[in-house]
C-alpha cells in the first residue's frame, strides 16, 4: 500500500545533486507531494521531501540516497500517523462557562427546571438537549475499510473520522461507539439500551451478512433514523457518479447494462438503489452463493466477473481485491468504477489507457461526500426514516454540484453538503421505504 512519507534529506550543496536524487525517487515511480528547502549552510541544504511510495520501501530508497556520498536522509515522519497522535476529536462546551451565574444555569440549580420539563413532553429534548444534533458511530470493528476483521479498537481511527467529517461538515456531533462482540443479536440489544442519547444511528464497517439483518432490526425497533453507510452512503455517491459518467458518455443511464464486481454491504446497497432509480439491467458477481441470491432478490443476473467485463457498459467493482480487473479486461467505452479502499481492482489511469470512457476508485467516489449531509437532512426535517427518495434527491444534488467533467462535487465544500442536506429535507415527506 502507497503511504504517504515525509522526509528530511542533508545534501551537500552543488550543481544538479538536488536533481540526482528527485531522478532516484522517479526511477522507482514515486509520487513527489511536496519539496521545501528546511535549512540552508554553507555548505549543505536540508530538504523537506514528501512523497506517495510503498510502505516497505523506504530502505531501499535511503540506501539508494547514501550511495550517492553527498546526500543522506537525516530523518522520517509519517504524516498520516502524525495527524492522528492524540486523536481526531474531542467533547466541548457551545457556551462559555465562565461565572458563576453560567455555572447555576447550566447546571444545578437551574438545570432542574429543564429536567422536569422534558420529563413532562419529551419531544422537547430536541430542542433543549444536544440529542438531534448527535449521531451515534456503531461498528464492532469486522469490515474496516478494505482490512477486514480487524477488531472494534483497531477500527476506532475510521470512527474518529467519521465524527470529525461530521463535525467539520455539518457541524454534528458524532459519537464512536465500540462494541466488542460479533453476535448480531447483542449488537442490536446495545444500541438500543443507547438509542435515547442520540438522534440517529449510523451503522459502520460491520460486516455482510450481520450488517443486513442488524439495519433492518433497529430501524424496526427503533423510532430514531438508521442508516448503514457502507451500503448507502457509497450507493448515493456511486448514483451520482454513474448520473454525470452516463451524461458525458452521451448514454441513457437507464438504459445501460450494468455489471456489479462484489456484493457484499456496498455491492448491495448500491444494487438496491440502481434499481429503485430504475436500471433494470444489471449483473452481478460475488463468489458468496449467499450474497447471489441477495442480488437476484433485489433483480439482478447472476453473473460472473469474465461476463461482465465483456458484456456490460458500465463496471462497479467492491471486492477488496486489489488488481482483480486485468487492463486487458477492459473494453472501449465502458464507465469503470473500481470502488475498493484503499487499492482499487484497477487503477483509473490503467483503465483509462485501456480503453474506459470514464475510470475512477474508491478515493474519488467516497461516501464522505453523501453521510454528512444525509443526516443533517434527516434530523433537520424531523424524520423517522430513511427512504429510497430521499437517497436518490441526495444523488441528483451531488451529480448537479459536480464541476464540469467531473463525476462527484469536492467534498470538502460544505456547500455540497448543505445541498444534500436540503434535497434530503425536502424529500423527507415524500414518504417510500428504504428497501
Amino acid at each position: 500500500m502507497r503511504i504517504p512519507e515525509v522526509l528530511h534529506i542533508e545534501i551537500q550543496r552543488g550543481p544538479g545533486r538536488l536533481a540526482k536524487v528527485l531522478n532516484i525517487v522517479g526511477q522507482k515511480g514515486y509520487y513527489v507531494e511536496g519539496l521545501q528547502a528546511v535549512s540552508r549552510m554553507q555548505n549543505k541544504t536540508i530538504w523537506e521531501l514528501t512523497l506517495e511510495m510503498e510502505e516497505d520501501d523506504s530502505r531501499i530508497l535511503f540506501d539508494e540516497i547514501a550511495d550517492l556520498h553527498f546526500a543522506r536522509v537525516i530523518g522520517r515522519s509519517d504524516r498520516v500517523f502524525d495527524r492522528h497522535e492524540g486523536g481526531k476529536i474531542k467533547t466541548e462546551p457551545t457556551l462559555a462557562i465562565n461565572n458563576m451565574e453560567v455555572l447555576r444555569d447550566v447546571y444545578t440549580p437551574g438545570v432542574a427546571r429543564v429536567c422536569r420539563a422534558i420529563a413532562e413532553k419529551p419531544e422537547l429534548a430536541r430542542r433543549y438537549t444536544a440529542i438531534n444534533n448527535t449521531v451515534a458511530v456503531v461498528t464492532n470493528g469486522t469490515a474496516i475499510l478494505g482490512l477486514g476483521n480487524i477488531g472494534p479498537v483497531a477500527g476506532m481511527p475510521v470512527m474518529e473520522g467519521k465524527a470529525a467529517l461530521f463535525a467539520s461538515l455539518t457541524a454534528l456531533s458524532a459519537v464512536p461507539i465500540l462494541i466488542d462482540t460479533e453476535d448480531a443479536d447483542k449488537i442490536i440489544e446495545t444500541v438500543c439500551a443507547i438509542s435515547h442519547t442520540f438522534g440517529a444511528i449510523q451503522i459502520e464497517d460491520i460486516k455482510a451478512p450481520e450488517c443486513f439483518y442488524i439495519e433492518d432490526e433497529l430501524r424496526r425497533r427503533l423510532d430514531i433514523p438508521v442508516l448503514h453507510d457502507d451500503q448507502h452512503g457509497t450507493a448515493v455517491v456511486t448514483l451520482a457518479a454513474l448520473i454525470n459518467a452516463a451524461k458525458y458518455a452521451e448514454k441513457e443511464l437507464k438504459g445501460v447494462t450494468v455489471g456489479q464486481i462484489g456484493l457484499g454491504a456496498a455491492g448491495i446497497g448500491i444494487s438496491k438503489l440502481l434499481a429503485t432509480y430504475g436500471i433494470k439491467n444489471r449483473r452481478g458477481a460475488d463468489l458468496n452463493p449467499a450474497a447471489q441470491v441477495m442480488f437476484a432478490e433485489t433483480g439482478g443476473q447472476v453473473s460472473n466477473l469474465e461476463e461482465i467485463m465483456a458484456t456490460c457498459d458500465v463496471i462497479i467493482a467492491t471486492t477488496g481485491v486489489k488488481g482483480l480487473i486485468k487492463p486487458e479486461m477492459v473494453r472501449e467505452g465502458q464507465i469503470i468504477l473500481a470502488l475498493s479502499n484503499p487499492e482499487a481492482e484497477i487503477a483509473p489511469e490503467e483503465a483509462l489507457r485501456h480503453g474506459a470512457a470514464f475510470a475512477a476508485d474508491g478515493r474519488n467516489i467516497n461516501n464522505v461526500a453523501a453521510f454528512p449531509g444525509l443526516f443533517r437532512g434527516i434530523l433537520d426535517c424531523g424524520g423517522r426514516d430513511f427512504t429510497g427518495r430521499m437517497l436518490i434527491a441526495a444523488a441528483e444534488a451531488l451529480a448537479h454540484l459536480a464541476g464540469r467533467s467531473a463525476l462527484v462535487p469536492d467534498p470538502l465544500d460544505k456547500k455540497v453538503h448543505a445541498a444534500v442536506a436540503r434535497a434530503v429535507s425536502d424529500a423527507c415527506e415524500d414518504g417510500d421505504d428504504l428497501q
